[in-house]
């Protein structure tokens, strides 16, 4: 595990720390299993916000601490708290989906436990998902009588097909951490223990990557994600040739040395 400088937020029901380019943010609210409040919600704002503005920072891994990554929006605080279901906090324009969106640094989901709902939602705006043997997936909005506010009617289908997110979604059932892998939706499954340490170390082997290059392929997956395959392959063709041919092919021969170094290792 590496060792990370703690960063002050607003809010202890997120922490932020950050070591060698990489930012760890844990949802810090374990005995409510990581319910999510506007105060949880303020302070991964703060933190995504200052992951995106600090150049010392070039990829973030997304946490939860105890026995779940969130369960989903705290239904405690709902009945007395509005701004919950205000366009404040739903929608394109809430505050989770604009700062993800302007945030260029890759966001790894290293999910634990539980991620239900509200906290699956949370989970989709992560870039890619490494998952705990132990984690159980459910999307139960149907069952509480809410509709989905953070993407995830679109985002599923389009990453496991249409009928298994139907069947999820209209049903509200569990799914395993497995059976999630092998639709696709995360990358890697690691035993509960050595989650974590997995999901750093990738974040530490892709914040050597050039900076620049990264955050704009980055930006062309995204985008091109929403796009038609003709519009992203447009895209793309227009990007690379502004950006290849200002290129300083000076630096390469140092850059072609590190690839063959990273080769033999």
């Amino acid at each position: 595990m590496m060792s990370f400088n703690p960063v002050k937020l607003s809010t202890d029901q997120v922490t932020l720390g950050v070591e060698a380019g990489v930012a760890l943010i844990t949802l810090n609210r374990p005995e409510q299993l990581n319910a999510l409040t506007s105060q949880l919600i303020s302070g991964l704002v703060e933190a995504l916000a200052y992951v995106a503005e600090t150049e010392a920072v070039s990829v973030a891994v997304l946490t939860g601490k105890g026995k779940a990554f969130s369960v989903g929006v705290d239904l405690k605080e709902l009945t007395t708290d509005a701004s919950m279901m205000s366009s404040d906090t739903l929608g394109l324009n809430g505050a989770i989906p604009r700062v993800v969106s302007q945030c260029p640094k890759p966001i790894i989901g290293a999910i634990n436990g539980f991620a239900v709902t509200g906290g699956f939602e949370l989970a989709l705006y992560c870039d890619f998902l490494y998952a705990a043997e132990s984690v159980k997936f459910a999307d139960t909005h149907a069952r509480v009588g809410l509709l989905p506010g953070w993407g995830l009617s679109q985002k599923l289908p389009r990453l496991i097909g249409i009928n298994r997110a139907r069947e999820l979604s209209w049903s509200g059932n569990y799914f395993s951490a497995q059976q999630a892998c092998e639709w696709g939706l995360v990358n890697k499954v690691f035993a509960d223990d050595q989650l974590l340490d997995a999901a750093l170390d990738m974040a530490r082997q892709i914040s050597t990557a050039i900076p620049d290059a990264l955050y704009r392929i980055k930006a062309m997956m995204n985008e091109g994600w929403e796009m038609s395959l003709g519009e992203g392959l447009q895209m793309e063709s227009e990007r690379c040739i502004a950006y290849n041919s200002a290129y300083d092919l000076s630096v390469m021969e140092e850059r072609l040395a590190n690839l063959q170094r990273r080769a033999r290792k």
